[in-house]
């Protein structure tokens, strides 16, 4: 009887440090990936050209001082993450993933990224489907 009482204590231990090992081990990761400044991910959905405000996910996107956005091209299409808005005289000044640059996002699994560093509202859409919009807003 007490034989079998220590081995439901072992193997109830034994359960406890295997959860709270998985626990620790996904908060230590967690960590790490925060304390190198944790980059904000977006991605250019699929069948993208063919949507507005929903063609970038999540929209709007929320981001930190002087952290960095990556947006991904989840899409078969070539699409591009250009500042402001269509037509705009300042279109692209603040970050452009463009045509025909290494960032380009020509095919999909391409990836742009930009560091925001100042607060304010920074609405974006792709030139090549000027209705795709999407903002980041940084605080």
């Amino acid at each position: 009887m007490l034989e079998n009482m220590v081995k439901e204590i072992v193997y109830f231990a034994a359960i406890f440090i295997a959860i709270l090992s998985f626990v620790l081990i996904g908060t230590c990761k967690y960590n790490s990936v925060f304390a190198q400044g944790d980059k904000v991910q977006a991605s250019i959905v699929y069948g993208a050209s063919s949507l507005t405000d929903t063609a970038y996910s999540p929209n709007p996107i929320e981001a930190s001082i002087n952290q960095t956005v990556v947006w991904t091209n989840d899409d078969f299409t070539f699409h591009t993450v250009t500042s402001g808005s269509a037509g705009a005289a300042d279109a692209g000044k603040a970050f452009d993933s463009g045509l025909a640059s290494p960032t380009a996002l020509s095919s999909q699994g391409k990836t742009f990224e930009h560091t925001f560093n100042t607060p304010g509202e920074y609405p974006y859409f792709c030139t090549l489907h000027p209705a795709m919009v999407g903002t980041v807003i940084v605080t």
